[in-house]
């Protein structure tokens, strides 16, 4: 009887010892294909992959890895792993099909110096909801999408092709002009009024705005994003800061002048707006309505809506001067839709062209090819890899914007993309430039505005040529956090 339960027991133990290794290796097999990493180029110790990726531009060398190693693969910038999607079904899967798993922003050195992890574009988790939240709100209520707003962008497109007239045609970088008109709708939200071009704070404001946008984009900055421990090697990164801190003194002066004159029942601008939530909440020590908020948020408004559809609009005139027989088309249908009346948003539904145009100079502009990076907010598995939470994760546009699967012709100047057979105007899914998903550009709308009724005022207005003497005008791209135009002067020829 001893015997034979002493065999059973045996057994038994035996069996249970067989059931957990099977579990346990079944569990490991499982857990080992569940976690498994993207693919991608072999990292040598300490520099990671940075000997083989261009820092000028760096989406170049992640368009060549993703022919290599699939839409999913990873990279290791220094210390800094990263994973990188490419194309719009992979980039779309991400941003929009999953997007609370891909809605965190990760803790850039630069961008964390600058903004303290307040503002909205690179803010965190309660503190960006919020911020996001409040900002589009008031957008909304000082106009954004609204006649009032177009009303003001109308208005400044009127100072603008004054001052582009004041030149007789004679050759001009545009550069300068253009960011004073764009950066006057921002600025006009933001405080309630405009300022003159030749206004001394406008033109400060925009300097320091230009000049940091461009080093934040420098190969300098790059690196001292992959190894911070070395900020003090970086000119670039102090020179950044002294900017920013230039801006932030101008504004607390502001901040300083809008408060003696604040009326809550009648806010001039977004910095009224967010001094009397301030006021509301100033008895709640856990408020997010405080001066450094509100310092990031009015900084990145004002880079951020100023730069980009800046660049765009000089985008659409350079290539208007590389493709005449496109630039003849979109006079020609200005022509006939408004004549010499005052372009209006109600007329773009009329103007297909025009509007398939503007729509191509954003594709292949391609402004923010790298977007603005994003963070895994838990433990994902996506097409098939594991990113565990706190990945950091760039969606590339470019992929986007020149997918061969989504245009026919997307390394070309070709606004059919956007028409059907019959010349009406068509949306494209993949046209992303203003990324998607929980953390999409929050001024779209706005810039939507912009781009249509500046354009369409400045081709009413004016031919566009190279300058004499020039044979070929040759567009290059800019190194920056934003691609803008690197191109020779230009006239601007009136048309009446």
């Amino acid at each position: 009887m001893d015997c034979s339960l002493s065999a059973f027991t045996i057994y038994g133990l035996f069996f249970l010892v067989i059931l957990y290794i099977k579990q346990t290796w079944g569990s490991h097999t499982s857990s080992a294909s569940f976690r498994k990493p993207p693919p991608g180029p072999r990292a040598l110790p300490v520099i990671g992959n940075l000997h083989i990726i261009n820092l000028r531009r760096p989406n170049e060398t992640f368009m060549k890895l993703s022919k290599q190693y699939g839409s999913v693969f990873r990279v290791q910038m220094g210390g800094l792993k990263m994973v990188v999607l490419s194309g719009y079904e992979t980039v779309k899967s991400a941003l929009v099909d999953n997007a609370d798993d891909f809605a965190e922003r990760p803790r850039i050195p630069m961008f964390e110096d600058i903004n303290k992890g307040y503002g909205v574009p690179f803010s965190h988790g309660e503190n960006w909801k919020i911020m996001r939240r409040f900002t589009l709100s008031k957008l909304r209520d000082f106009g954004m999408g609204k006649k009032t707003i177009e009303d003001r962008i109308v208005e400044e497109c009127g100072f603008f092709t004054k001052a582009l007239e004041s030149l007789d045609g004679k050759p001009e970088d545009l550069t300068i002009k253009t960011n004073f008109a764009i950066g006057n709708i921002i600025i006009s939200i933001i405080f309630g009024h405009r300022f003159d071009y030749q206004h001394p704070i406008l033109l400060r404001l925009v300097g320091l705005i230009n000049e940091n946008m461009s080093l934040v984009g420098s190969p300098p900055v790059a690196i001292y994003n992959f190894f911070p421990i070395f900020y003090y090697l970086c000119n670039a990164h102090n020179k950044v800061m002294k900017n920013i801190e230039d801006i932030h003194n101008f504004l607390k002066t502001e901040f300083v002048e809008h408060l003696k004159g604040l009326d809550r029942d009648d806010q001039r601008g977004f910095i009224d707006a967010f001094l009397v939530k301030q006021e509301e909440e100033k008895s709640d020590p856990n408020t997010y309505f405080h001066e450094m908020n509100l310092l990031s948020t009015v900084t990145s408004l004002f880079m951020a809506g100023t730069e980009t559809t800046s660049s765009t609009i000089r985008w659409a005139l350079t290539y208007m001067i590389q493709y005449p027989e496109i630039q003849k088309q979109v006079h020609e249908e200005i022509d006939r839709v408004i004549g010499l009346a005052q372009p209006r948003i109600d007329h773009r539904k009329n103007m297909p062209y025009t509007n398939a145009v503007i729509h191509e100079t954003q594709r292949l502009a391609n402004i923010l090819p790298m977007n603005l990076p994003r963070e895994t907010t838990r433990n994902v598995t996506f097409k098939g890899f594991y990113l565990p939470k706190g990945t950091y994760v760039v969606p590339l546009l470019e992929s986007v914007l020149h997918d061969k699967t989504q245009f026919e012709k997307p390394d070309k100047f070709y606004p059919e993309h956007f028409l059907d057979s019959q010349g009406a105007f068509v949306k494209k899914a993949a046209f992303m430039p203003f990324s998607a998903g929980r953390r999409s550009c929050i001024g779209e709308t706005l810039a939507k505005m912009e781009l249509f009724l500046f354009f369409t005022s400045l081709m009413q207005k004016f031919t566009f040529h190279a300058a004499p003497g020039v044979t070929n005008f040759n567009v290059k791209p800019s190194v920056g956090l934003t691609v803008t135009p690197l191109s020779p002067k230009i006239c601007c020829v009136p048309r009446y």
